[in-house]
């Protein structure tokens, strides 16, 4: 009955411990990401409200306040279930303090009842007269096995009595320190609560001015998708012509090769050496570097609904990156400068090609490489522009596979 009362104690320590661990795991998951949203807000802070004197127009501002905004609510409602998870740590750990008192009580009374009874035939004499009154060799071996095996025993229970009280212990400390983690938590989420107020406030404000003029802005921000639109299409043409004049070369230099290629081919013939770097490339989706060394996307790829004007819609072949003023941009991976070009109507753009793969940054006020350099991972590429009259710096970046244009956020590590 011993026995099997301390198998039954171990069970139930093994169901109470196990949930603890998939809550203490949980728990981290949580607070690294609470940790990466404060982070988040604060690139938010330097980068796009680093001056109170910035010339913003309303939309800017809207647009800027919705970034953050969007993040706190974020930040709120992962701090949310971190108080919540701890609420259930708390109240499990309650329980099993109370199951391993009851249990642990049973065990001392069980104990000392043991003790109690061993104390009483202890004296050697009895222990001697047990041994003697066996009927032979064989049972008086026996009844000698069988009072070491129940010291042995005895002082097994008293040692993990020992172990357990020590648990139950840690379990009471576990349960302190929760209960100032989940105040501390909610103080912190007041906080929050009361800049989200404060700056919601402020965005309805802005967002009256907005809807007061909503044609004039409305208009402005087509004339930027148009504007947009047309430096995308110098791109792809920009990249068709490379894809050309790279394929032309490749076939002049392989004289045993029928292969012809005209202007409008859209795919690289590659080397086995171009081969094994789309590869190389290709094998480090998700894992790229960003292409600046801290920034923040502020507008994503692919098509959305502007979120003031529910009739505008938005197209994106890429991905705008907000940093730092005078920030240097840096290749993602290993490559070749395929092409340095001046858009029209824009900045500077470099073209690196990773095989089939081609990464394009936009919008450089400077550039540091040329046509045909060979570059390496994190090589400062040029410097981003930064607007005179706005203080921003956005760096516009693209990935594609061919002509294919693809999303960055698949390719760039957290992005």
């Amino acid at each position: 009955m011993r026995k099997k009362g301390f198998f039954l104690f171990g069970l139930l320590l093994f169901f109470i411990a196990a949930p603890s661990f998939s809550q203490s795991k949980k728990q981290k998951e949580l607070e690294e990401k609470r940790q990466a949203l404060l982070e988040e807000i604060q690139k938010i802070n330097s980068l796009l409200f680093k001056t109170k004197g910035e010339k913003k127009s309303v939309l800017a501002e809207v647009e800027d306040l919705d970034q953050r905004i969007s993040t706190r609510e974020t930040l709120i409602r992962v701090t949310n279930e971190q108080a919540n998870l701890l609420t259930r740590e708390i109240n499990t750990n309650l329980n099993s303090i109370d199951q391993l008192k009851t249990e642990l009580k049973v065990l001392k009374t069980d104990y000392a009842g043991m003790i109690s009874k061993s104390y009483k035939s202890k004296s050697q004499q009895s222990r001697i007269m047990f041994l003697l009154s066996s009927e032979n060799f064989l049972q008086a071996y026996k009844r000698m096995q069988y009072m070491k095996q129940y010291t042995k025993f005895r002082k097994k229970q008293g040692e993990e009595i020992k172990v357990k009280t020590g648990e139950l212990q840690k379990l009471n400390e576990d349960l302190i320190r929760q209960k100032k983690d989940k105040e501390k938590l909610i103080a912190q989420n007041k906080i929050e609560k009361a800049k989200l107020d404060e700056e919601k406030k402020n965005q309805q404000a802005l967002v009256a001015t907005l809807k007061k003029e909503e044609g004039k802005f409305a208009s402005q921000i087509r004339d930027k998708q148009k504007e947009a639109d047309r430096l995308e299409r110098e791109i792809d043409a920009l990249i068709k012509a490379a894809i050309a004049e790279a394929n032309k070369k490749a076939s002049a230099g392989n004289t045993t090769s029928t292969t012809t290629t005209t202007s409008s081919a859209t795919t690289f013939t590659l080397t086995p050496e171009a081969k094994l770097l789309a590869k190389d490339f290709k094998n480090n989706k998700g894992k790229l570097i960003w292409p600046v060394e801290k920034g923040k996307v502020i507008t994503p790829f692919g098509r959305r609904q502007h979120p003031q004007f529910p009739n505008v819609m938005q197209d994106h072949n890429g991905v705008e990156i907000i940093t730092e003023s005078n920030a240097t941009a840096r290749a993602v991976f290993n490559g070749e400068v395929m092409q340095v070009q001046q858009l029209k109507g824009a900045n500077k753009a470099v073209y690196i090609r990773h095989g089939d793969y081609i990464t394009i940054y936009n919008n450089l006020a400077t550039v540091a490489v040329k046509k045909g350099d060979k570059v390496s991972t994190k090589q400062v590429i040029g410097t981003v522009f930064t607007h005179p009259t706005t203080g921003k710096a956005i760096l516009k970046f693209f990935v594609y596979q061919n002509t294919n244009k693809m999303n960055p956020a698949d390719w760039i590590y957290k992005m």
